[in-house]
């Protein structure tokens, strides 16, 4: 039978419909970590500060599950890369700035010796000193010894310290003439300063002032002799070895002599030395009598005795 009369029924919750979702709220964003974008930042000016940041930026990113790592890696890389690049700077600037230091000393070091050079070179013999012949002149016995040393030279202070006063009871006993050949070398060796110029133009003028205390003075210089690669004793320290009645400190801060010193120098090394039989000198200690060159122990004063008595 059909049904009439009936209006149409409303709209009803299902009963057996699931249920509906829940409603849940906006989801939030990560936050982006604060250090993470001063490690960024900073390290575009202080690398020091953007390194030490970016490493605690990581840290809390981690702890705290926050965004901006990215940023923290980039200060970290240009926090390294800037730290780096200036730590090379200033061992640069300090490689730079020794060099010319060692230049500045040098140019003032050849500036005096220019000035020195550009004088006339003495001649003639004045006390000990035989500026003709390039030697200090000691004695007048009929067996010449020539000896060659630089003042820096260890060799020629082993040397000096063996035979030294032998040399000095041949002179004063008149067996002997001893001619001192005070070369410059090892000025190379002395960081600019020159020394054994200016050790040898402090012998030359203690021979041409107190020509007596010439070899004293020689020992004394041997004794206090300084070690190579070292600025060497200062004028004033070279004088106040010197004994005898006359000063040599003018003479000394002068620079009087290192020109010839440094002549005697260049003309030993190309020869011909007059009467050796070597044709010029290579090396100091040098040592010749009557012209042989002695070759053996330089700390053998025996040996060095008997090779000096052959010669008479």
């Amino acid at each position: 039978m059909t049904s009439t009369g009936q209006g149409a029924q409303p709209n009803r919750p299902n009963p057996y419909a699931p249920p509906a979702e829940p409603i849940t709220p906006f989801a939030m964003a990560p936050k982006t970590n604060t250090m993470a974008i001063v490690s960024f930042v900073s390290s575009l000016v202080i690398g020091l500060v953007g390194i030490i940041t970016g490493h605690i930026a990581l840290g809390q990113i981690r702890a705290r599950g926050e965004v901006g790592r990215g940023f923290a890696l980039a200060g970290l890389i240009i926090g390294y890369v800037s730290t780096a690049v200036f730590v090379i700077l200033v061992a640069l600037a300090v490689i730079f700035a020794s060099a010319l230091a060692a230049f500045l000393v040098n140019v003032g070091s050849n500036a005096g010796s220019s000035s020195s050079s550009s004088a006339p070179l003495p001649t003639g013999e004045l006390g000990a000193a035989n500026f003709d012949g390039g030697y200090l002149e000691f004695g007048a016995g009929p067996v010449i010894i020539d000896e060659y040393i630089d003042p820096m030279c260890p060799f020629c202070a082993q040397f000096e310290q063996t035979n030294g006063e032998l040399l000095l009871a041949g002179v004063e006993s008149g067996v002997i003439t001893l001619r001192v050949h005070s070369l410059t070398f090892l000025d190379s060796k002395s960081q600019g300063t020159n020394y054994s110029s200016r050790a040898s133009a402090a012998l030359t003028c203690q021979a041409t002032l107190n020509p007596g205390e010439t070899l004293d003075f020689l020992s004394e210089l041997f004794a206090n002799q300084p070690l190579e690669n070292t600025r060497g004793l200062s004028d004033a320290e070279l004088a106040d070895l010197a004994g005898g009645d006359a000063s040599i400190t003018d003479c000394v801060q002068s620079g009087d002599y290192q020109a010839w010193s440094q002549q005697n120098t260049e003309s030993a090394l190309t020869g011909p030395i007059a009467g050796a039989e070597i044709e010029a000198v290579s090396g100091t200690p040098t040592v010749l009598v009557d012209g042989a060159q002695y070759r053996g122990s330089l700390t053998n004063q025996a040996e060095f005795s008997a090779f000096v008595a052959g010669a008479f």
